[in-house]
């Protein structure tokens, strides 16, 4: 299996650093707001990373974090006239419940910035006592020039930083030994949220942030380091700045990246208009199709959301599904259990397809590629399931399409769904019976409900119901 890492600039077979095993780190969003279909494309790329990983036989430690203390939050909770804390807990199960929605399977951890403060603050002193790190009035500084290997993952050039980039230059420049020294740590404003430390009271720095989370939750080296590749400089850049400074070893063997997404060919800003949460899409698109969108190119080319591109990725993902829909009617009424010779050698064809499915996702994970070797499997699985073929082959051709798009995170084993607005309905109609002390009834909806795999609770402000 071969992946292009961003450290080196090229593709590189993949060696765990240990057997079997695969520890990987994904910058999570910043909550403030509902996530926006940019935050939706590493989520959806590298779930899928994971998946293959998964079907490959390896044990993933799979760890993504939520920044939850940010001047953005700060900001809206000024705004609203509530916490900080209000917001990020609110806007983390929002993006919980987009996740759902785009089938991402739950991370092994998602640490939160403002539970690790503690780790933070020894990693800080950490870089501190080696001489990387210095304090100026309560702010703490990390010495970048002190770092030699510093700009290898963005392979960018201090002094050329110096000279032409400012993403690096923060407030409180008189402060600092060399303008590109960045913050580690930072006193509180008025009315922001603090924490302890040795230097000030106040909150750390991002790049610290995500250091320390992947220390404690993955160890001091990792297998895989991804995000988007808005990342790679100067956060990631920063992040091995600290990491490898701190603890004396190579942060991570490998850097991925995915590409970035326009809306209509133009860069996604609120300035023109063309900014689209996943929440907006999911009232017009099943995320599902949204999910067969963005896997319907490489992860590290550009990307073009369009409504004629979702039309598309509509009609491609219908035909998979319309596959297993077939099959499973075929299935309900065949007439024999076990596969004839015939059926055997007809089954056995289809390893083709799986090994075209494998190479494309061992080739730097190329999605593309990967759906295209499904349509072939759809295809054969159309012009070969009939009425008169056995269950045993009929289940076996399902069961592979249903590996290989799992694989995907698309889900083609559709359960009958109940829409919202039933449910909301079926609670009136038990509300109305409890009144009229119509309990056996009453009961009778809530188990029908829960049947469907809706689970009713009864709370002060009402009835509330989710997913079981």
């Amino acid at each position: 299996m071969k992946l292009y890492n961003t450290l080196s600039k090229q593709k590189e077979e993949f060696v765990p650093l240990e057997e079997g095993k695969v520890k990987m780190y994904v910058c999570g969003p910043t909550v403030y707001n509902f996530i926006h279909i940019g935050n939706a494309r590493p989520m959806i790329v590298f779930d899928t990373v994971r998946r293959y990983f998964e079907y490959k036989g390896y044990d993933v430690n799979y760890v993504s974090n939520f920044t939850d203390v940010d001047d953005k939050i700060i900001k809206r909770a000024i705004e609203e006239g509530v916490s900080s804390d209000e917001i990020s807990k609110r806007y983390i199960a929002e993006c919980k419940k987009d996740m759902d929605g785009m089938n991402i399977k739950p991370a092994t951890k998602n640490p939160m910035a403002t539970e690790e403060i503690c780790g933070m603050v020894d990693m800080i002193q950490t870089l501190i006592d080696k001489g990387y790190a210095y304090e100026k009035n309560g702010t703490v500084y990390y010495r970048t020039r002190k770092f030699e290997e510093y700009g290898k993952l963005s392979h960018k050039n201090l002094d050329d930083l110096r000279s032409g980039e400012r993403s690096l230059l923060v407030t409180g420049e008189d402060e600092k030994e060399d303008p590109l020294d960045f913050v580690l740590w930072k006193p509180k404003k008025e009315g922001e949220p603090a924490w302890e430390s040795p230097w000030s009271d106040g909150r750390p720095g991002w790049h610290i942030e995500c250091s320390e989370m992947s220390k404690k939750y993955l160890g001091e080296q990792i297998d895989i380091h991804a995000g988007g590749e808005d990342l790679v400089f100067p956060h990631h850049e920063n992040e091995i700045a600290q990491s490898e400074a701190a603890n004396g070893k190579e942060f991570a063997k490998y850097w991925m990246h995915n590409a970035f997404l326009n809306i209509d060919n133009r860069k996604m800003s609120k300035s023109l208009g063309n900014f689209r949460t996943v929440r907006e899409i999911s009232q017009q698109y099943d995320l599902q199709i949204l999910r067969f969108f963005m896997l319907s190119a490489h992860y590290r080319s550009p990307l073009n959301f369009s409504a004629d591109l979702m039309e598309a990725s509509k009609s491609g993902l219908e035909r998979i599904v319309n596959a297993a829909d077939n099959l499973k009617f075929l299935l309900g009424n065949a007439k024999s259990e076990s596969m004839t010779q015939e059926e055997e050698a007809a089954f056995a064809k289809t390893a083709e397809y799986v090994q075209e499915f494998e190479r494309a996702m061992d080739d730097d994970f190329n999605t593309a590629d990967a759906i295209a070797s499904v349509f072939d499997l759809v295809k054969y699985i159309n012009t070969t399931a009939d009425a008169d073929k056995s269950k045993e082959f009929l289940q076996n051709l399902f069961d592979l399409l249903v590996k290989l798009t799992d694989v995907l995170g698309l889900i083609v084993d559709k359960k009958e769904e109940m829409l919202a607005e039933d449910i909301e309905k079926m609670i009136e109609e038990r509300q109305a019976a409890r009144k009229a002390k119509d309990f056996a009834r009453a009961d009778a909806i809530r188990d029908e409900l829960l049947a469907k795999g809706i689970v009713l609770e009864d709370t002060r402000e009402g009835v509330k119901w989710k997913k079981a």
